[in-house]
């Protein structure tokens, strides 16, 4: 089976829009999202919408769970936390519906783990760094885990327990091969990237030949911009869009 899989998209619709295109027109069987749906951006009932609709994995990330009430987000930054107030006063019922609808943080399909954060913390910790990649590769009861929340591509991989962790960024069309080893792998982020790359980030993955493949599409940035603009919230995430961080 052929799945996609997508994450942070911020409720940054045409980001959104543009991924599930290009999904489309790749073929894939499924579509698996790693959470944040809402915060930041502009389009939450619509971007919650369309992935209800889609997504045959849909996890909670930190700023659906601040969007339905159910964390403190008082160590969000102003800016996060200033979106999450309005997130809670815009988001339509039905996106409400939706939001109340999942499960939780984390799932698994077959050997693959599938986390909003991390395989130990699947609601806060970021995973960029090769130490702290070491210590989920350590915990997790998976052999290749899926995670989002730090909105930049890359991957961590050891050969096995005993070996050391290496790390990479993945750029545009990176294919890593994962039918051996242990691994940690990030899609990116479709709706607010922070990898210097302003372009919407996804993957693709062979659930059979354990092949992942990631992607990057450019999408109408200044329509998502004007959208966060034109509703109030604060402007730096509408000019972060533009730069990729």
């Amino acid at each position: 089976m052929n799945v996609a899989v997508i994450s942070d998209i911020h409720a940054n619709l045409p980001a959104l829009a543009t991924v599930v295109e290009a999904i489309d027109e790749s073929g894939v069987d499924e579509i698996w999202c790693l959470g944040d749906a809402v915060g930041y951006g502009a389009s939450p009932s619509e971007c919650l919408e369309i992935l209800t609709d889609r997504c045959s994995i849909f996890l909670l990330g930190n700023h659906d769970l601040a969007a339905l009430g159910e964390i403190d987000i008082s160590t969000f930054s102003p800016g996060a936390a200033r979106a999450a107030l309005w997130t809670r006063e815009n988001l339509s019922e039905a996106g409400f519906e939706s939001l109340r609808a999942l499960d939780g943080s984390s799932a698994r399909h077959g050997e693959v783990g599938l986390y909003h954060a991390s395989p130990r913390d699947p609601v806060w910790e970021y995973v960029i760094e090769t130490d702290r990649a070491e210590e989920n590769l350590d915990a997790q009861s998976e052999r290749i885990a899926m995670i989002g929340h730090s909105h930049v591509a890359l991957y961590f991989s050891r050969e096995d327990s005993g070996s050391p962790t290496s790390q990479a960024l993945a750029s545009d069309g990176a294919t890593i091969p994962m039918a051996s080893g242990q691994w940690l792998v990030n899609p990116g982020s479709v709706g607010q990237p922070r990898d210097g790359d302003p372009r919407a980030a996804w993957l693709t993955f062979d659930t059979e030949t354990l092949e992942a493949t990631f992607h990057r599409a450019e999408y109408p940035v200044d329509i998502a911009a004007n959208a966060i603009r034109d509703a109030g919230l604060p402007l730096h995430l509408a000019d972060r869009l533009f730069q990729g961080h």
